[in-house]
């Protein structure tokens, strides 16, 4: 079976005031990516929030990525 992100955020406008979060918690989709960004392993984060489980982590990834691949424009390499 292929994994979906789709099946682990969700949006619900009781929820959070509508905004991404991950299924079954109050956490918010932006705060887990910028975790990750920063450099917090899956595990730190799952142990800083009461209710995310390692499929959210994987699920906020790939979200990223195919956001990504969708809507961001390939940036071209600087001058140097």
């Amino acid at each position: 079976m292929t994994f979906r992100w789709q099946d682990h955020i969700v949006r619900d406008p009781e929820i959070c005031g509508g905004l991404p979060t991950m299924k079954g918690t109050r956490v918010l989709l932006r705060q887990v990516l910028a975790d990750v960004a920063n450099g917090t392993t899956a595990t730190d984060i799952i142990s800083a929030y009461p209710s995310p489980r390692p499929d959210h982590i994987k699920a906020a990834i790939a979200f990223a990525a195919n956001s990504a691949k969708d809507d961001l424009p390939v940036l071209d390499k600087p001058a140097a």
